[in-house]
């Protein structure tokens, strides 16, 4: 019987390409369905049947950690988890799937600059390079064709879900390393921001007519985004990155906006202005100094070069 430890490298690899292509789709298949459903109850329908999804396959893993401390901190991310994909499906009804993906991963840049403010943990230079290239890349994108500055108030809920999404991810490190077990905390998480959905859904939209969810279409999206983007792909990563190095793994999934763009462009008729692509190639730029830092580059010149990898410490944030 084949088990994990058989699969080579090379597969993982792939796979976790494969996770961020499916995330990258994502942002245009949730563009389509806000076209039918509300932002906050799509993400409601999203969070619960993950949430029993995901449970149920991990449930002799979770069950003997379902502890009052790890369930508030499961809750505690589950709020910000929540109100960030809130944030940010609400603003990508007033901005293209591209703009929404790339903006959103300006998070990775904040990360070590939030920590900073929360455990007192100083950026190193790696952070200010990578958040000087957010910058550019964010700047480069409220430039108008007529050189006009200014952001459409969905890029700027997008901005504000990527300082939340930053938050959480400094939350899950810091309850991680007080020992709260990951997947009892992850499917804490996926039930609460199902309650803040469904929270911000009474709140700012009301009661729909639910038979917005007969249409085969939404159907499709919510397999998308429960079974593919949330249950599979969490799965995929958890795996993925306990097989493959630190750099490449980093490397492979923030494809997911370079992926977004593309499926953007091919199924949402996005247009790609030089200047756009150029902020586009900032943020990525940004999002791949700031997660692998060195070691990424030196994985990357040394593949593009034909030489042996081999794997280097980075600089701590």
């Amino acid at each position: 019987m084949i088990t994990e430890k058989d699969i080579p490298t090379g597969v993982w690899k792939i796979a976790l390409a494969g996770a961020a292509a499916i995330w990258g789709g994502s942002f245009v298949v949730i563009k389509g369905a806000l076209d039918v459903v509300p932002p906050c109850w799509l993400m409601l329908v999203r969070f619960f049947f993950s949430a029993l999804i995901v449970g149920a396959l991990f449930w002799k893993r979770v069950r003997p950690h379902l502890d009052a401390s790890t369930l508030r901190c499961g809750a505690v991310l589950g709020i910000l988890s929540g109100t960030a994909f809130v944030v940010q499906n609400i603003g990508l009804t007033d901005t293209t799937p591209g703009r929404n993906a790339f903006l959103t991963a300006t998070y990775c840049v904040m990360v070590p600059f939030v920590n900073w403010a929360v455990a007192r943990r100083r950026p190193g230079a790696t952070s200010i390079v990578a958040a000087a290239l957010g910058i550019l890349g964010v700047g480069l994108l409220s430039l108008g064709d007529d050189f006009s500055v200014g952001l459409s108030w969905g890029d700027m809920l997008t901005l504000v879900s990527a300082v939340l999404y930053a938050l959480h991810i400094v939350a899950v490190a810091r309850f991680s390393a007080s020992g709260h077990e990951v997947m009892t905390m992850t499917v804490t998480q996926l039930a609460m921001s199902a309650v803040v959905s469904l929270a911000a859904a009474l709140v700012l939209e009301g009661v729909i007519d639910f038979g917005v969810f007969a249409d085969p279409g939404i159907w499709g999206a919510l397999f998308y985004l429960v079974i593919l983007s949330s249950a599979v792909c969490m799965v995929v990563q958890n795996l993925g990155q306990a097989h493959v190095p630190p750099a490449p793994a980093s490397l492979l999934l923030s494809l997911e906006s370079v992926f977004a763009v593309i499926a953007s462009v091919l199924f949402y008729g996005e247009v790609v202005t030089p200047r756009l692509a150029c902020g586009f190639a900032s943020i990525f730029a940004a999002v791949v100094v700031s997660e692998a830092g060195v070691p990424a580059l030196m994985w990357v010149r040394a593949r593009l070069g034909g030489d042996a990898i081999r794997e280097a410490g980075g600089e701590e944030a």
